[in-house]
């Protein structure tokens, strides 16, 4: 230990090296207390992604201003060194133009505000929730508890829709019917269903969409809407009482049916039914 003392006393006063071991001792606990503190004010008022951002940005810059306070407290001189920053910095741009693409992306991003920390989006089939939106990426976190980064640029260019962005969504269900049933009985179960169910509001009003004949049943889309918190609990519990009701009302939910032929369309494959007792044949007389 003595020698690098003595070490540094040829070229440093030590008082000096104390000074600035000080600098940084203090300077960086007290820049982590500010970046709180200004995190915890701006969230009050603003959403969570601009509290993280403006508790980065203090942090970077006051880092930068201690650092210069104590290169010149050890007495380097600060006009050689930001020529030669500026020099690295040309080189470094040309060598990282994706980066610093991420970089004005992210400030779209959150210029434009499309979606914040907390909410439900989808990227070009990935979904998750914004953990934080960064000056090069966003994180967000898989319904599996998987980590995804997407890149600003990449989000920027990409089609994003916010899931939860509205208090309220629409459940959309398919529902089935077959071909024999009373259409206005399967619309007054439906209707009937939808108004029991507490999740489900009553305005906007549930609507039925009739989309087709298919080739084994008759098709529509039930439309029912509800706070976007209980999305998933409305559709899973509406289908689950649609299944109990149709059974109770003898209503049929088709599936497919397939015909076998031997080879000539006009002749089924003959089935024989094993449990049944074939007919006595009657003795042939001579």
């Amino acid at each position: 230990m003595q020698p690098i003392v003595d070490y540094l006393s040829n070229y440093l006063d030590l008082d000096i090296f104390l000074r600035a071991s000080l600098l940084i001792l203090v300077g960086i606990p007290l820049l982590l207390f500010l970046r709180r503190w200004i995190r915890s004010i701006i969230q009050e008022n603003y959403s969570p992604h601009y509290a993280m951002l403006f508790g980065k940005i203090t942090y970077y810059i006051g880092f930068v201003i201690l650092m210069v306070t104590v290169l010149n407290q050890l007495g380097f001189k600060l006009g050689p060194l930001l020529g030669a920053a500026g020099i690295a910095s040309v080189a470094i741009g040309f060598a990282s133009q994706t980066s610093i693409s991420n970089i004005i992306s992210g400030f779209f991003l959150i210029g434009e505000k499309a979606f914040e920390t907390g909410d439900i989006i989808n990227v070009n089939g990935t979904i998750g929730v914004v953990l934080s939106i960064d000056t090069m990426s966003v994180k967000l976190r898989a319904f599996d508890n998987r980590f995804i980064r997407i890149p600003n640029e990449m989000m920027l260019k990409s089609q994003v829709i916010n899931i939860t962005r509205f208090p309220i969504r629409r459940a959309e269900l398919k529902i089935s019917v077959a071909y024999k049933e009373d259409l206005t009985k399967v619309q007054k179960i439906l209707a009937d269903v939808v108004e029991k169910n507490p999740l489900a509001l009553q305005e906007p009003a549930m609507n039925l969409i009739f989309e087709g004949f298919n080739s084994s049943s008759i098709d529509f889309q039930l439309n029912v809407w509800t706070a976007k918190e209980h999305f998933l609990l409305l559709r899973t519990g509406l289908y689950m009482q649609i299944k109990k009701r149709f059974d109770e009302e003898g209503i049929e939910i088709p599936f497919p049916h397939l015909s076998i032929y031997t080879g000539e369309a006009s002749k089924p494959f003959p089935v024989m039914n094993m449990t049944e007792k074939e007919p006595k044949q009657e003795p042939k007389l001579n």
